[in-house]
């Protein structure tokens, strides 16, 4: 079994997400339908079969990977984020381990899930880590919520994000992708999904953007100064103005890479 660490946590991650599970909670969209499906289908999650929620944060996704049957292991480095995960589902065993380091035995799980995670830790030791632990024939699924960009005002929102991102890993730069191929797995297989976050300006724009760990980490006036940025954009804009409700689009990508047998 390896030992687990924190070194590996990227300081955006570790400083972002302790300042701010709350707002993770609130702002975070939720997953498509259709990913029931993938989860039970391309990754062959049923009852008796293990998976890993790998960077599980607040426990996002987790219910979608317990609604399986499978049995459901919660790996989160971060302790406000394991600790909101572990008060919500309490019958999920959350551990404290990182992609590096994780605290499992050799060829002990079916399957590795990383939802909104695996661009923090993609890396050749990282991918040899979840090798380790997955079994012969084992699956690693990698599932990310991206904004639909092709939206104008949604497009100035990320514009209002992206120029505090410094060197923080992110989904849409592609960077994530180098770590493959890697010994071991077989070639990654894609999927995409559509999805509306529906609420409260509020909670599907400021707050969203709050949770966003770069924007966390920031000094207090930098982060009001974005907020104003953010209202400013939800009063200029008529689909978002005066609405107790908007809709944000997104889409879900999924991605599959299947261990191969000795």
């Amino acid at each position: 079994m390896t030992q687990t660490g924190s070194d590996a946590v990227h300081r955006a991650a570790a400083a972002g997400y302790m300042a701010n599970a709350d707002s993770y909670v609130r702002g975070r969209p939720d997953y498509p339908p259709e990913l029931a499906g993938w989860l039970t289908g391309a990754l062959g999650l049923e009852p008796g079969a293990s998976v890993v929620d790998l960077g599980a944060g607040t426990g996002k996704f987790t219910p979608r990977l317990v609604d399986t049957g499978a049995s459901v292991i919660a790996v989160e480095p971060v302790d406000s984020m394991r600790g909101k995960l572990a008060t919500a589902l309490p019958n999920v065993r959350a551990l404290k381990g990182t992609a590096q380091a994780l605290p499992l035995d050799d060829a002990s799980v079916d399957a590795v899930v990383c939802a909104q995670s695996f661009h923090w830790f993609a890396s050749r030791d990282a991918l040899s880590e979840i090798h380790r632990v997955l079994k012969p024939g084992g699956r690693l699924g990698l599932v990310w919520n991206l904004r639909d960009a092709r939206v104008p005002w949604v497009a100035r929102l990320d514009e209002i994000v992206n120029r505090h991102e410094g060197d923080t890993p992110r989904y849409y730069t592609g960077a994530w992708r180098s770590a493959f191929p890697h010994p071991g797995f077989g070639p990654l297989k894609e999927t995409h999904f559509s999805l509306g976050h529906t609420g409260s300006p509020e909670d599907v724009i400021v707050h969203r953007v709050r949770s966003t760990s770069f924007v966390a980490a920031l000094p207090e006036d930098a982060r009001e100064r974005i907020d104003a940025e953010l209202r400013a954009l939800i009063e200029s804009e008529p689909e978002l103005r005066g609405k107790k409700a908007v809709t944000v689009p997104y889409e879900t990508a999924a991605f599959i890479a299947i261990k191969e047998s000795a």
